[in-house]
């Protein structure tokens, strides 16, 4: 309390900010336009450039895995719209189609994260493309996509084509005939929906109707190449598209990968996240995977893969221990005699 100025004399202000406001006075801020040619030009900061962790999370699902998928996102008005309109108009669901296990019989799907379901994984990944065409922000596009400049077909492309939103079996017919005739795998499937969500997020397009037909192609196409080791060539997407040229593929999918930065890259973590987002998907449009119930010898084989896990990570678990002795048997060790030459 000895200064001539403390806090109880001026409780709203403090020495420190004139102090501060003469030092900014004497040292005036230098902007770009301050800056002579003689000490360069200004060069912005790296970390002022880049995104916080939280906002590059919500821009880029298909990178972080605790960003929410675009798909789930578009997904729940209409699940909303469904679940009111049937609690407003007391609409029974209908026969109840899921089986639910019992103390005698126990169902089980053959869908796992490491092998999905390929009918079932396809018809979802057809569902979630649906979904953002029919809730899509705007028509935003690129030439190379646009199927009105570069036809699949030699059929002339209807005047309304990009008026008209798809259904959800056209999608999935679509796909399916890929990945019958290309005898890719439903892990494929996955992955091609994480390609294509990174394409809409970093190229800041919509997939609409005009353009999702080569979107997914050019999706599949890249997918195919990265996930499976013996991936299908462009020219063997030729002999499935008949009127599709080589040239053509190619050029697509050099744009499609530059609009990616590049970024092929699908963490563990980002694939389970998109399988388990697609199975809350089915669930919310009863799209139900199959069900079997469990027989003694399947019991058995999942009871020998679980073993086989379980001794898999105990010795994972084993030597990642530190080997460290106790300092309570330091009495007991004893030093055994150097031998001096």
């Amino acid at each position: 309390m000895g200064g001539s100025v403390s806090c109880c004399i001026s409780p709203g202000e403090s020495p420190k900010i004139h102090r501060k406001e003469v030092e900014l006075e004497e040292c005036p801020i230098t902007t770009t336009e301050d800056v002579s040619e003689d000490t360069g030009t200004y060069l912005q900061h790296i970390s002022d450039r880049e995104l916080p962790d939280e906002l590059a999370q919500e821009a880029n699902p298909s990178d972080h895995p605790r960003a929410s998928t675009l798909f789930l996102n578009k997904s729940q008005t209409d699940v909303r719209e469904k679940r009111k309109s049937n609690y407003t108009n007391h609409t029974s669901p209908g026969l109840l189609t899921k089986k639910y296990s019992s103390c005698s019989t126990i169902f089980i799907d053959d869908s796992t994260v490491s092998q999905p379901n390929l009918k079932s994984t396809i018809k979802c990944v057809a569902l979630a493309i649906y979904y953002h065409i029919k809730n899509r922000d705007s028509n935003r596009s690129l030439d190379i996509f646009d199927e009105k400049k570069h036809p699949l077909t030699r059929e002339k492309v209807p005047d309304d084509y990009s008026m008209v939103d798809p259904e959800h079996k056209l999608i999935y017919r679509f796909i399916r005939t890929l990945f019958s005739s290309a005898q890719l795998t439903a892990e494929c499937a996955i992955v091609t929906l994480v390609y294509l969500e990174r394409l809409l997020t970093y190229a800041e397009m919509d997939i609409c109707p005009s353009n999702w037909k080569r979107i997914v192609l050019g999706a599949i196409l890249l997918a195919s190449k990265v996930w499976d080791d013996q991936a299908v060539w462009n020219v063997d997407y030729c002999q499935i598209l008949k009127d599709i040229t080589v040239e053509d593929m190619n050029e697509m999918e050099r744009h499609f990968l530059e609009l990616l930065q590049f970024n092929i890259n699908v963490p563990a973590s980002v694939y389970a996240k998109y399988y388990f987002d697609l199975r809350s998907l089915a669930d919310d449009n009863n799209l139900n995977f199959p069900l079997e119930p469990l027989s003694n010898k399947r019991a058995q084989k999942l009871e020998a893969i679980s073993r086989l896990c379980e001794d898999k990570y105990k010795d994972l678990s084993k030597s990642a221990m530190r080997r460290s002795v106790s300092v309570d048997n330091l009495v007991g060790i004893k030093n055994s005699p150097a031998v001096l030459s």
